[in-house]
């Protein structure tokens, strides 16, 4: 049964025990008054309150014969009323609702608190090994899915925090806090959804990076024009990994090893150099002794214009606008970063 339903049903009962309990008391009340014109209202409503909970004390005021059976009344109601209560309660509990919604209110708080977050949009094949790898990269993930089975999965990862709702509405990404996020993921099945999901997300914040899965060729160019960075499809990917390996399999293993491992061991890392120290702008890659001060290599660039430089001369000349490609484990690229930002 739908989650959602069974929250619904158990605060609905409770809603109605408690109003059942809330109309015993004024039936209770107005009754003794009407019963005994010598019961004020205090009198009354207390009468009714020591009957419902049979607390047992002294009445008030003596009893005729047909406060008795009024009193008789209210006693057998009240009991039908307190066990109602007491089952709709206990069933709220046992499901489990309130501490599974009490965890999804705690995560909406998290959520909000987030900055440079990783939201990711779908939690199929493709979604889910996003988000592994990302975790295992450090990153911090929200994930963003609309079936309740899809959410089930995600909450078996500790580490993920999420938002369940169309990905398409500004309100579902608004809730995963997309203006603070760095980049999304749309991995949904769905090209049309994607291309939905991407055109929102680059609206509600405008640098921020956005990657898409598609399943159909011709939904890359809409994709990219609705504002994509990268668009990735999953089956040209498979089928270029397989030749490969029939081609160059040592060469395809050893750079899988390289980009699919996690934070240990040697990897492969782009750095930026915008923050880059005075002193070496306008010097060149020798100029910077990379290797004998970091232990760090780089193995390739970006310029200024997005073009790609595989294993750049030496005698480039490093600029605020380049980013580099580097190989080492993680030590040397944190001496690197900060060979980069300090010039020593």
């Amino acid at each position: 049964m739908n989650k959602k339903k069974v929250w619904e049903g158990n605060v609905r009962t409770i809603s109605i025990a408690m109003s059942s309990l809330v109309l015993a008391v004024l039936v209770g009340t107005l009754g003794f008054m009407l019963i005994n014109d010598a019961y004020t209202f205090i009198d009354a409503l207390y009468m009714t309150v020591i009957t419902i909970t049979t607390v047992g004390f002294t009445e008030v005021h003596p009893m005729t014969d047909g406060g008795k059976l009024f009193t008789i009344f209210l006693i057998l109601i009240s009991f039908g009323i307190f066990g109602y209560l007491a089952s709709a309660v206990t069933r709220f509990l046992l499901d489990g609702v309130f501490r599974r919604n009490l965890k999804d209110y705690r995560i909406v708080k998290s959520i909000d608190k987030l900055n440079g977050h990783v939201i990711v949009c779908g939690f199929g094949r493709n979604g889910k090994q996003a988000c592994i790898e990302l975790l295992e990269h450090g990153e911090q993930v929200v994930v963003v899915d609309s079936e309740e089975s899809s959410i089930d999965k995600v909450r078996m990862f500790p580490e993920l925090l999420f938002v369940q709702g169309d990905a398409t509405q500004e309100e579902v990404l608004s809730s995963a806090n997309i203006a603070a996020a760095k980049a999304i993921i749309t991995a949904i099945p769905n090209d049309a959804e994607n291309v939905y999901v991407v055109l929102t997300a680059r609206e509600m914040n405008s640098s921020i990076k956005i990657i898409s899965r598609s399943e159909k060729s011709q939904s890359d160019h809409k994709l990219k024009r609705a504002g994509a960075n990268n668009v990735i499809m999953p089956d040209r990917l498979g089928g270029q990994q397989m030749a490969k390996l029939v081609v160059q399999p040592d060469v395809v293993e050893f750079l899988d090893n390289i980009l699919l491992q996690s934070t240990q061991g040697v990897k492969l890392e782009e750095v930026s150099c915008k923050d880059l120290a005075v002193c070496f702008i306008g010097k060149s890659i020798r100029e910077l002794n990379v290797r004998d001060k970091s232990g760090a290599n780089i193995i390739g660039l970006k310029d200024e214009e997005g073009v790609y430089i595989y294993n750049p001369s030496p005698e480039i000349v490093l600029d605020k606008c380049f980013h580099l490609f580097v190989l080492g484990n993680k030590e040397q690229v944190g001496n690197l970063m900060q060979l980069l930002l300090n010039g020593k």
